[in-house]
């Protein structure tokens, strides 16, 4: 019998947020067809902006893993559902950025690599940022 290695972790957007706007897609098109009953340009802004939310919806069931990290290196989301690799040498920094504004705190994970820069929220990876950054470092330091 040969070991296993543990899996390469990643992250991903959490499978209840494709639902939710898809849900609230249904909800614009919903109060679109009953509140502009004759004005036109409220219903096409209503389909439009439903549209925009489904668009952003199948994002995330087409690309749902927006990071991932192996040995080699890391993976992150590029384009609206394309990837691109970075070896673990183009990788600059990992930092976790905290901005706090009328009283909420926001947390951004950075991902620095010379000349692109990733940045990934809490909802892009259905952990917190700081957890991840810890996770990423570590790869890292074992990738070495």
């Amino acid at each position: 019998m040969t070991p296993q290695s543990s899996p390469a972790p990643q992250w991903r957007v959490s499978p209840v947020l494709p639902a939710v706007k898809a849900l609230g897609a249904l909800v614009l098109v919903t109060l679109g067809l009953l509140f502009a009953a004759e004005d036109r340009v409220q219903l096409v802004l209503a389909g439009l902006a439903a549209a925009a939310l489904l668009g952003w919806a199948l994002r995330d069931l087409v690309a749902p893993v927006r990071l991932a990290a192996d040995p080699e290196g890391i993976t992150v989301i590029h384009g609206y559902a394309g990837r691109r690799r970075l070896p673990w040498a183009a990788v600059e920094a990992i930092r976790v950025e905290r901005r706090t504004r009328r009283g909420l705190t926001a947390e951004t994970l950075e991902i620095d690599a010379g000349e692109s820069l990733h940045l990934f929220g809490r909802y892009d990876l259905d952990a917190p940022p700081g957890q991840v950054a810890a996770a990423l470092e570590a790869a890292r330091a074992a990738a070495r």
